[in-house]
């Protein structure tokens, strides 16, 4: 489906994205033989404004059933000149979306499937969740697996972390300088070991005795 774009006037009463799409995705309609058939937004995430996250449960004649995820590209101006304050292009798990940053608390809603795109994207949600919990320490040593190219020209894969408080940055492990680097918990890395020197303890000096005739 094609991207969907709307003046924030037209959202319904929807302060917001995530409330706009939680109200899309829930809802139940009659069907031919007297049924009913719907959705049901059981948990969602709208981080951003960015991407969207659900997890919704099919709804067949009142009864719970099978939990899916959505995913939804967003698009929120609302201060654009044009009236297109709000955009969307919405699809489901089985369609392999190449955004993968779902909250765990979503997947863990989500029952079993067998469809092979569905399959690959909650493992490349789970495998990037693993990334963003790796610990980070101050005075940790790190090499990227790529190097990186910074605006004032100096490219590197070694870095020493600096934490302050809550801001991470990171000096060249053989440089000077301190740098940012977008969404490192994203990015593949590896901690580099250091060897420890131990300090030499020595025992206490022995006292010579004198002999006594």
């Amino acid at each position: 489906m094609g991207w969907l774009f709307m003046n924030r006037y037209h959202m319904g009463g929807h302060d917001t994205p995530k409330a706009y799409l939680d109200a899309q995705f829930t809802y139940s309609r009659e069907q031919d033989d007297g049924g009913t058939r719907g959705l049901k937004v059981l948990e969602s995430a709208c981080a951003g404004n960015r991407v969207y996250y659900a997890a919704a449960q099919v709804i067949e004649d009142g009864k719970p059933g099978d939990v899916f995820a959505i995913v939804c590209l967003v698009r929120w101006n609302p201060r654009s000149t044009t009236g297109d304050h709000f955009g969307y292009k919405d699809m489901d798990e089985s369609m392999g979306p190449c955004e993968d940053g779902c909250p765990e608390r979503i997947l863990s809603l989500l029952t079993p499937t067998t469809r092979e795109h569905a399959l690959d994207w909650r493992r490349r949600c789970l495998a990037r969740l693993q990334k963003r919990r790796r610990r980070i320490e101050h005075g940790m040593r790190i090499k990227l697996a790529q190097p990186l190219t910074f605006t004032d020209g100096h490219e590197g894969d070694e870095f020493i972390v600096v934490k302050r408080g809550g801001s991470i940055t990171f000096r060249p492990a053989n440089g000077h300088g301190y740098y940012r680097i977008r969404n490192f918990r994203d990015l593949d890395w590896s901690v580099v070991p250091e060897t420890k020197v131990h300090r030499t303890v020595f025992g206490a000096a022995s006292v010579p005795l004198t002999a006594t005739g």
